[in-house]
């Protein structure tokens, strides 16, 4: 080995230390952020379950998710909270909803459009197509991520501006877990269509009810703590979207990621009542690990969590400039939307419209005009893209397994890190396997590492041609 390549090694093995040594503070700052908002939950009285809508959904569809939900009945993710070395799991809590189904700040005048879909592939077997997992319980804390989703929201926009996108499959499901969402702000798609699609009928629809609304779109499957800081996040992001700027929230990075998109910031806007916001330079792909290192090292970069607060028009005339094809079909079907004609211009346009992502669609042409605005945001954030990510939200005594469920159907020996997940309610034994990933359910078993989890993909496709069912 020469010198050069040994200097390479030694420099890897260097960065590899630093880098755990960030994974490791990570967790530690989630760990303090989730339980000052837990606490914060727990203050707050219990909101009455109020029955509104229940759609109607394939009776195909409905069953395979109902057959999955049963089929996890005895797994229990809240007891990972709290367990002990005996294996004794804490007591099954449940967090209060909101109290208020009203937004703390109504002349904030902010629409929440939540985009729930996905193919339940990186996660699987726990999640699968009929149930992805945005209606999985994955922070072991008695609430789903959709209904995380619905209380982080629900103060900034109140129950009659809160919207739902989501696919025919999971319509009873979403409703299901927010049984006080309107039934009118339910939109069901017939196939997926990527996020354009999704966000752009919602605006498009939206546009017709409220010429001037201002539109906030989340993903229903991240994980956010720092719930004040994330309030203030939005709330300069409404403020500058009032000033005709297509506004993104830049998640800080707490590590040189290659599995996130960048943003470049530019220069600061200058804006009262929005401090914070800076011009977009643009928008970078998920680049290699020497390329994350280096944006990280100039400060400049923000990881782009595809969160977006714009005006719905103006929104819509960037979708016109844009993507026109796209344009004149969703505003076709917005047209129909409170019409008996709905579902039949619905089936005929829907299948019709392009297939793209509103940061290619949009963000990323209207960046270089200029156009799109950023506010750095300064709390914690996940995508819960893989195992690999989960595991470093669960908590653990250090070098140990991580477990999401029951902790006493769990033994390890020799065993650093990894993530163990008992869903089967079989016992679980590892013996000396670092950084396993080991998912077990009534039907499927799936052992891997976490250097591997962003491959789980791969498996799921050959798994679903052999076992269909499976998917």
């Amino acid at each position: 080995m020469s010198a050069q390549q040994a200097n390479g090694t030694q420099d890897n093995a260097v960065l590899q230390q630093i880098l755990a040594g960030i994974s490791d503070l990570r967790r530690e700052v989630h760990k303090v952020t989730d339980r000052l908002d837990s606490l914060e939950m727990q203050q707050a009285p219990t909101t009455p379950t109020v029955s509104m809508f229940s759609p109607s959904a394939s009776p195909s569809m409905r069953q395979s998710y109902f057959a999955h939900q049963s089929s996890l009945d005895s797994w229990h993710p809240e007891r990972n909270q709290g367990s002990s070395k005996s294996g004794t799991s804490a007591p099954k809590r449940i967090p209060s909803a909101p109290v208020s189904l009203k937004a703390t700040d109504p002349n904030l005048g902010l629409w929440v459009v939540v985009p729930a879909g996905g193919a339940g592939t990186r996660l699987w077997p726990l999640s699968r197509e009929s149930c992805p997992k945005f209606l999985l319980d994955l922070t072991g804390q008695g609430r789903t991520l959709i209904q995380n989703t619905w209380d982080r929201l629900l103060p900034l926009s109140g129950v009659e501006k809160f919207m739902v996108v989501t696919g025919n499959a999971h319509v009873e499901a979403v409703s299901e877990q927010l049984p006080q969402l309107v039934p009118g702000n339910v939109f069901a798609e017939p196939s997926p269509k990527e996020s354009m699609a999704a966000i752009g009928l919602a605006a498009a629809v939206l546009m017709r009810r409220d010429p001037d609304a201002v539109l906030g779109s989340f993903a229903a499957d991240h994980i956010v703590s720092g719930r004040d800081a994330f309030e203030s996040s939005v709330r300069e992001a409404t403020a500058v979207a009032k000033e005709g700027f297509l506004v993104t929230i830049g998640i800080a990075p707490s590590y040189p990621s290659t599995g996130f998109g960048y943003i470049k910031l530019g220069e600061n806007l200058q804006l009262k009542g929005a401090p914070n916001a800076y011009k977009v330079l643009e928008f970078k792909e998920k680049p290699d690990a020497r390329t994350a290192s280096a944006y990280l090292s100039t400060g400049e970069y923000r990881w782009n969590g595809g969160m977006f607060v714009v005006k719905a028009k103006t929104l819509m005339s960037l979708v016109e400039a844009n993507v026109p094809e796209l344009y004149a079909g969703i505003n076709k079907i917005a047209d129909a939307w409170d019409t008996p004609g709905r579902q039949i211009v619905l089936n005929e346009t829907w299948p019709q419209l392009p297939k793209i992502a509103i940061d290619h669609a949009v963000a990323e042409p209207a960046s270089r005009a200029g156009k799109v605005a950023v506010v750095p945001a300064t709390f914690g954030w996940d995508d819960v893209g893989d195992f690999a990510s989960l595991s470093d939200l669960l908590p653990a005594e250090k070098n140990e397994a991580r477990v999401l469920g029951d902790p006493s159907l769990v033994i390890t020996e020799g065993q650093v890190g990894g993530i163990v997940v008992p869903a089967s309610g079989r016992q679980i034994a590892c013996l000396g396997m670092d950084d396993v990933v080991v998912i077990d359910t009534p039907d499927a078993l799936l052992v891997t590492t976490r250097a591997r989890s962003q491959d789980v993909k791969k498996i799921v496709a050959k798994c679903k041609k052999a076992h269909p069912e499976l998917g």
